[in-house]
């Protein structure tokens, strides 16, 4: 290291610790430095995280790239932009429920009922839009709101009587399946307009070329600016930050991952509506976990209940809040999945959706253990899911053997991430 960084790291130091004499020797995390040695920095830690067992989501991209490569050389098909375009609405729902299920997940908690929740919202948004009149909004509203109270009452039991999460949602599982069917009526489906609000959720696209290559021109925009802020913020603060030459980089590659896909979807219909609302939630979601407080504390909490609580965090009202956050986002996937099939119906939430939204979020790289994970995941685990879904389709493979396939990858998921967490405690990360 050189003499150069070693003066910095003193400074960080000093500045953590006022106390400390100035010419002590200081404590300091060498990943600290990573950011000013560049790409020899990141190289090795990089390597340190390998060792570490700190795989991220590299073994999803990793297999991700595989399924594709795999069932384009199957089917030349595959990768067309219409087949992609389809895969990308498809998968809105189940990611939308996904979103939900992570933050449940990094409390170390499971919440099995999302697919009924989802269905009963579906179908009170059906009743009362269609059959009773109600402006479509306003049905809107009151099924997300519905979500939203149900995942809260679950959450009371768990978190204030002291009921087990898995029992508690089991029993949400039957008892909102029961409600959605007395909603429904004896008639079991009512359809739903394909020309509103919801029916469009998943139909509707922007056909002008400009928007799919404006939108992908301001996120890249938008995070180029972020970044080059936090740096600035950082610099200022005397602490390393990312030098220009890897903000740089790292925009290049935002804009090949943006534009892409933008290129794609022209060459088929446009920028589906369905894509711009999940990722508007995913940069939400990862806002609001990463840059709040509450988000904070759900980390907290997942990494140990006992030690937040003597750290004064608000432990039963963040679960009740969490539990409430998994009801609206299965509403509002239950909204989508209404939109998907142009109506409400008894087979809504059942089959395997919950398998699918629950293997998405682990897939996609959440523990299972609690205190790890990003709402970005979800969308790396059900574009697998959906990739697998639709590739199997293509070749006409039966839906009984899609789900042993499903249902490997999410076993070996699950043996990564405990290989992945027993490295890590082996290495003293956990």
């Amino acid at each position: 290291m050189s003499t150069e960084h070693h003066t910095h790291a003193e400074e960080v130091a000093q500045l953590a610790n006022p106390a400390a004499p100035a010419d002590a020797i200081p404590a300091v995390d060498p990943r600290l430095l990573v950011r000013e040695q560049g790409l020899t920095g990141y190289l090795s830690e990089f390597r340190r995280k390998m060792k570490a067992g700190d795989l991220g989501s590299l073994p999803v991209v990793i297999g991700l790239i595989v399924i594709w490569g795999i069932f384009q050389g199957l089917n030349e098909n595959f990768l067309s932009p219409e087949n992609l375009t389809n895969i990308a609405i498809t998968m809105v729902a189940t990611g939308m429920m996904a979103v939900g299920i992570i933050f449940v997940l990094l409390l170390g908690e499971i919440d099995l009922s999302v697919g009924s929740v989802s269905g009963v919202s579906g179908a009170l948004f059906a009743v009362l839009a269609v059959t009773n009149g109600v402006n479509e909004w306003v049905a809107i509203l009151a099924a997300v709101a519905g979500g939203a109270l149900i995942g809260a009452i679950h959450g009371f039991f768990f978190a204030k009587v002291g009921a087990p999460a898995f029992a508690v949602t089991l029993s949400g599982l039957l008892f909102w399946s029961g409600a959605m069917l007395q909603i429904l009526g004896s008639n079991g489906t009512i359809n739903i307009d394909p020309d509103g609000v919801v029916g469009q959720l998943t139909t509707y696209y922007f056909t002008d070329v400009a928007a799919a290559y404006g939108l992908a021109a301001v996120a890249t925009a938008g995070y180029f600016l972020a970044a080059f802020t936090d740096n600035k913020r950082r610099a200022e603060a005397g602490v390393p930050s990312r030098p220009l030459s890897e903000l740089l980089l790292r925009t290049g590659l935002l804009a090949v991952f943006t534009f892409g896909p933008a290129a794609v979807f022209n060459q088929y219909k446009g920028l589906p509506l369905a894509v711009v609302l999940f990722v508007v939630v995913l940069v939400g979601t990862d806002f609001l976990l990463r840059r709040t407080s509450f988000g904070r504390n759900v980390f907290a909490l997942g990494g140990s209940v006992e030690a937040s609580r003597r750290a004064g965090i608000n432990v039963t009202g963040i679960r009740v809040a969490v539990f409430s956050i998994a009801g609206t986002f299965a509403a509002i996937g239950g909204l989508f999945w209404c939109s998907k099939i142009a109506a409400a119906n008894q087979s809504a939430g059942a089959g395997d959706l919950l398998m699918n939204v629950i293997a998405a979020a682990v897939i996609g790289g959440t523990s299972l253990f609690g205190g790890r994970g990003r709402t970005w995941n979800a969308l790396l685990g059900v574009m697998v899911i959906t990739s697998i879904q639709y590739g199997l389709a293509l070749e006409g493979i039966a839906t009984p053997v899609q789900y042993m396939i499903t249902g490997a990858v999410l076993l070996a998921t699950v043996v990564i991430d405990s290989i992945t967490r027993k490295t890590q405690k082996t290495a003293g990360r956990v």
